[in-house]
């Protein structure tokens, strides 16, 4: 895993929701290496004194425009003090850190499933996969929706969801993915752990391969302390790994729920 550390501009930034800020960063070298679900691990610097980074998912990647796109809930302490970066002010940044989603052949039909802030990750998938992909997105409520737009223009065909039915299909992501998952080569997946765990029992009861970036609190970021371990079963071994290193996409099926 090759990540780099260095203090980079923020180019553009934007307010997507109520607390969900959308920052683009300049930083050359992370984008080259960056692959589509990884993620940085920002420091927030100033007021607070923190020693810990807060990890941040890679919504986008520009690599020809060297740059970086972070869209992020603010949680606590540590992300506020993140979300009050002024455009042009340095942002302090290790990545890309963690193992991505395995891309599998463009004209694969795929569904790409998220929920809640586990969506900004899938943006780089419906890209990829364009008109091949059905993106299916789930929120709290109507308040809530970001993204939309971008990953309308993908080509994908995009199916919102609400919690409480106020936008969209009414429930989590997991639903309309039965009415897809025959006819799919593949799912690929990020949200809250309820809703992938359920996305995984659908895609092994259908037999189609389904990968899930599973969300935890971190440390480190690199695999060094044992904050974001989790239970897997690789070839039929039960082990301990950590989100971080280990993923934080993982195998849908090596996930012990």
């Amino acid at each position: 895993m090759k990540y780099t550390q260095g203090k980079y501009i923020l180019s553009k930034k934007q307010t997507l929701a109520k607390q969900i800020y959308d920052f683009t960063v300049l930083c050359p070298d992370i984008a080259a290496q960056a692959q589509i679900g990884q993620f940085v691990h920002i420091l927030p610097e100033g007021k607070g004194g923190f020693t810990l980074r807060r990890p941040i998912s890679i919504c986008d990647i520009d690599k020809e425009a060297g740059t970086i796109r972070l869209v992020f809930q603010v949680k606590g302490d540590g992300t506020d003090v993140i979300s009050q970066i002024p455009t042009g002010g340095p942002v302090d940044i290790v990545g890309p850190l963690g193992h991505g989603f395995t891309l599998t052949d463009k004209n694969d039909h795929v569904i790409i499933a998220g929920g809640g802030i586990g969506v900004p990750p899938l943006l780089g998938l419906a890209k990829y996969y364009g008109k091949n992909a059905v993106v299916i997105l789930g929120f709290r409520n109507a308040e809530a929706v970001i993204l939309q737009k971008d990953f309308e223009k993908t080509g994908a065909k995009v199916i919102m969801c609400t919690d409480d039915g106020s936008y969209g299909v009414c429930g989590n992501a997991a639903g309309p993915l039965k009415d897809y998952i025959a006819e799919s080569d593949a799912v690929m997946s990020c949200g809250p752990m309820r809703m992938l765990e359920a996305i995984s029992v659908i895609s092994a009861e259908h037999d189609v391969k389904c990968q899930v970036s599973l969300e935890e609190r971190m440390g480190c970021g690199v695999g060094a302390c044992l904050v974001c371990a989790c239970k897997l079963n690789v070839n039929g071994v039960e082990r301990m790994g950590h989100v971080c290193k280990d993923g934080p996409v993982f195998d849908s099926k090596e996930v012990v729920w």
